[in-house]
């Protein structure tokens, strides 16, 4: 018996559909994040949105400990098992969930309990302790929404991820405002700590939503299970958990080193533009205006990529899985032409918009200048985004994590040799530098693998 993928007649095909309900969830709460920073901006300064971004190397890491990989893992096993009738598909989640949920819990305990030596000793800024307290209670939180994510994009059932996404975005946002709002009618200092409360808030109210939206998924497809026409033999719990496990251990360990070395390098940045010659406060400020204000105003078309690399891991997996070499290496062409297309006209925009919007919408024309530099890293960056994903189908984390740490390193020796010399712009031609190289590697995996003969 063969099993296609294939869509029903008369029915759109599931990354289409998929693609666009989260395209438009995605588009949707960037909007919402991108006046949800400006407004930011204003409220805490330069100075404050650099402290702002310091813990997100504490929280990416944190995140590489506990959940990542698993998400991946879960979406790529559910996928596999949806075209072999009588699986069980409930059973990746439980085992992520049974793995990331005390490990998040740990790590959250460790970060609160060390947050002062965090802050002084490695982030080289005491004022973000109380950052790091409050986020730490948002771990368990984030692992337990990425791996349901997982399940349903395994599923390709985009529209609960998206709908969660919209809703912390929402309440993040909301809180925020609220808090700040009331301190300034108060005349009271409004703490950069307010942030933070509103992103861990906006977490715990995901992961509701997704842990209801699968609890109630799980009690109807229980009330209308059918019997296949042909079953295979279902893998047990133990083996589920070693799949699983062999899936999700390299893609942490992966996702850790990478994690570290883009926390060395956010840390290293302040500290290379101070040697340049900045003070402790212009160097956070200019560090603040380059990723607080400019870099989501470029990631800001990432919606639409996002939304495609997600949905693609899943459909390459089961054509790599059922062998269906040719629509794998279609998809791949596919994609390859899209995102560059996509990828040039937004560098042709934000070269066209990036003064106008560092200056009108952010009153920096630093942002304005980043926005139009970083507008070159668009083609390449669109288009690192879905290879990567594609790789990830076939099988090959290990090609995509030796091609991250080689551009990462790159970027690192422009952080230390180059940033001191030339200020801000070196890193900037770091980025551009690694981003064009990391396309060429990723290119060249996935060249040699389609070109295979089997």
């Amino acid at each position: 018996m063969k099993h296609s993928n294939s869509s029903a007649p008369g029915k759109l095909h599931p990354l289409i559909t998929g693609t666009a309900i989260l395209t438009l969830a995605g588009l949707l709460s960037r909007f919402i994040g991108f006046f949800y920073r400006i407004y930011l901006s204003r409220v805490f300064g330069e100075e404050g949105m650099g402290v702002y971004q310091l813990i997100s190397p504490v929280v990416a890491l944190s995140y590489s400990l506990s959940a990542a990989g698993y998400q991946t893992a879960i979406s790529k096993l559910v996928a596999e098992r949806n075209v072999k009738p009588g699986e069980n598909v409930y059973l990746p989640i439980l085992t992520g969930l049974m793995v990331t949920l005390p490990l998040s819990a740990l790590t959250g305990f460790l970060v609160f309990r060390n947050a002062a030596f965090i802050a002084s000793e490695l982030l080289f800024e005491p004022r973000c302790t109380v950052l790091l307290q409050i986020i730490a209670f948002s771990f368990p939180f984030v692992s337990t929404h990425s791996c349901i994510n997982g399940f349903f994009y395994g599923q390709k059932k985009a529209a609960i991820p998206a709908f969660a996404q919209i809703f912390e975005q929402l309440t993040r946002v909301t809180c925020v405002f609220l808090l700040s709002g009331y301190f300034q009618s108060r005349h009271q200092p409004v703490h950069v700590g307010i942030a933070v409360f509103g992103l861990a808030l906006g977490e715990a109210v995901s992961m509701l939503i997704a842990l209801t939206a699968i609890l109630i998924t799980k009690k109807r497809n229980s009330r209308k299970k059918a019997p296949a026409e042909h079953t295979y033999p279902q893998a047990s719990f133990r083996a589920t958990q070693k799949s699983l496990l062999a899936l999700a251990l390299p893609l942490s360990a992966n996702r850790l080193v990478l994690n570290f070395l883009q926390s060395v390098e956010s840390v290293c940045i302040p500290a290379s533009l101070r040697r340049f010659g900045y003070g402790t406060a212009d160097a956070l400020s200019v560090y603040g205006v380059l990723t607080g204000m400019a870099m989501p105003f470029i990631f800001f078309p990432n919606a639409v990529i996002g939304s495609v690399s997600v949905l693609l891991l899943p459909i390459i997996s089961e054509n790599h899985a059922l062998g269906n070499r040719e629509r794998v290496k279609e998809a791949t062409l596919r994609t390859i032409r899209y995102c560059l297309a996509f990828g040039f006209f937004f560098l042709i925009v934000f070269l066209l918009t990036g003064k106008w919007a560092g200056n009108h919408l952010f009153h920096s024309s630093l942002a304005g200048h980043f926005i139009q530099t970083l507008g070159f890293l668009c083609p390449f960056m669109y288009l690192d985004i879905t290879l990567s994903s594609i790789l990830q189908g076939l099988g090959m984390a290990g090609e995509i994590f030796v091609s991250n740490v080689l551009c990462l390193a790159l970027r690192l020796g422009f952080v230390f040799f180059l940033v001191p010399r030339l200020g801000i712009t070196g890193y900037l031609w770091g980025i551009l530098t690694s981003q064009i190289l990391l396309s060429l590697l990723l290119l060249l995996f996935a060249k040699k693998h389609l070109s295979r003969k089997h």
